[in-house]
């Protein structure tokens, strides 16, 4: 499965792949920096490795949160990343006007949780050729994934992953059913667990989303028990001054601590 995406190193592996970055792209010595830690532990470790970042943030709380600094120079940083390290790019898209444009840069075109069931984003996404990675809305049964999978599929590309970031439970909490990734598993795409978004508490009364960021190791945790195909997660050197998510973010320089107890875990479970 882990070959549904061109250029991913350690293949041979036999274990998750990441996807992993800033949440957004805020310059260009920020992504490179960030890039290049990640790259040191997916290495050292030999685990697969793809880097996220968004370049233009369209869901925001209020209309003074940062939103990106210029599609074209965001994108462009992306492209370096990729250029420079010899890995494969992710980022998001907001419309089907945006799928031809993003494809240009990266090797993974992302359609949002919110945007999933949006029939003209996932065929636009598969119209490029490039992988489509889905995001499972927040409020849709695993189950429901399929539909969104087969639209991908019907339109000519069978290259597609699916996401889990939580479900909404109440207002402001998400929490993740486990029972969801061998559910969606069984619809032959490769299955990634969002293991920082899953941990967000949106809705709060300042506009700003909070986070429980202590809370990623248990969660990636049960995801390596579970039997994920790879994870997601957002990191920055510094996610106090993140201009988005940075509730919610792991701290880049506990990394390598958290993959390697997840490649532990992953190679005992292997043994049974």
């Amino acid at each position: 499965m882990i070959n549904t995406v061109p250029g991913i190193k350690h293949t041979d592996s036999g274990r998750f792949f990441l996807l992993a970055g800033p949440c957004a792209i805020e310059g260009e010595e920020m992504a490179l920096r960030i890039a290049e830690e990640i790259l040191r532990v997916s290495d050292k470790l030999r685990i697969p490795f793809v880097f996220k970042g968004s370049y233009r943030k369209a869901n925001r709380s209020r209309i003074d949160s940062f939103s990106g600094i210029g599609d074209e120079k965001a994108l462009k940083i992306l492209r370096k990343v990729s250029d420079t390290f010899a890995v494969p790019t992710v980022t998001d898209i907001h419309s089907a006007s945006e799928a031809a444009m993003a494809a240009e840069y990266v090797d993974i075109l992302q359609v949002p949780a919110f945007l999933c069931r949006q029939t003209d984003i996932l065929i636009a996404a598969a119209e490029t050729g490039k992988v489509v990675n889905i995001k499972k809305g927040q409020f849709l049964a695993p189950e429901a994934m399929l539909f969104a999978i087969n639209k991908v599929r019907d339109a000519g590309n069978s290259r597609v992953m699916v996401t889990d970031r939580g479900s909404m439970f109440g207002y402001q909490d998400l929490v993740v059913d486990y029972r969801g990734i061998p559910a969606m598993q069984q619809f032959g795409v490769p299955v990634i667990l969002d293991i920082t978004h899953s941990l967000q508490q949106p809705n709060q009364s300042s506009g700003v989303t909070g986070g429980k960021p202590q809370l990623i190791e248990t969660i990636a945790k049960a995801g390596v028990a579970v039997g994920v195909d790879g994870f997601f997660l957002e990191t920055h050197h510094d996610p106090a001054s993140a201009k988005s998510d940075g509730a919610n973010m792991l701290k880049l320089d506990l990394l390598e601590n958290l993959m390697t107890k997840l490649v532990a875990i992953r190679d005992t479970i292997k043994k049974f």
